[in-house]
């Protein structure tokens, strides 16, 4: 499978936001977006025409490089969210936030997506009381996911404690920070999702 390799923070530069792909470091002095808040590159300070195509290409490619994901896969999403009832740009976003690996990190598990996408395909987790190695795995209401206790003890979680005290816990999850446990109380609506992002664009980019 493609992989992106080079700096990370090019991305969020590229996109014109933070997309918090860094973990703590976006929170801190050393954030690039924050240091340089122009396009990476010779020509990135350069004032440039911008035309639809590209503002809804720019919110497509900021979506799928936040969420971690390549074209083919996110296109897939889109298709699904289409054929199900409702609005499609809030059935995309619901079904990228319902993903095993995005759970893992709004519940404070891991530093990022990309870390918490990680530890999912090595079975650190459990949900509901089973081990997974699959993050695109969708969760439902009424889903536990928790950390067991021999794995409790890996270097890379820590400061686990710190960052779910730090960053708090979206409304449609609930999390038990001492007992490493975390739940899905309902499914997500659109206001619960803090992403800078028109869907709306996004269909309008597919539908084309």
């Amino acid at each position: 499978m493609a992989k992106y390799i080079e700096a990370k923070c090019r991305i969020c530069r590229r996109e014109g936001c933070k997309l918090f792909l860094k973990g703590d470091r976006c929170f801190t002095d050393k954030c690039a977006h924050e240091r340089r808040p122009y396009a990476p590159g010779q020509h990135g300070r350069a004032r440039k025409k911008v035309s639809d195509y590209a503002v809804q290409l720019r919110e497509k490619q900021k979506t799928r490089r936040a969420y971690g994901m390549l074209e083919r896969q996110f296109r897939g999403y889109f298709e699904k969210a289409d054929m199900k009832k409702g609005v499609t740009g809030t059935n995309l976003l619901v079904m990228l936030e319902c993903r095993l690996d995005n759970v893992v990190y709004r519940l404070g598990f891991a530093n990022s997506r990309n870390q918490a996408r990680q530890l999912v395909r090595h079975g650190i987790f459990t949900l509901n009381g089973h081990k997974v190695t699959i993050p695109s795995l969708q969760v439902s209401v009424g889903d536990t996911v928790e950390l067991p206790e021999k794995n409790r003890k890996i270097p890379i979680l820590a400061q686990i404690q710190e960052v779910i005290a730090r960053r708090g816990c979206p409304v449609w999850l609930e999390i038990d920070g001492p007992a490493f446990k975390g739940s899905v109380k309902a499914m997500p609506q659109r206001d619960d999702i803090q992403f800078p992002v028109n869907e709306q664009l996004i269909v309008e980019l597919y539908s084309k």
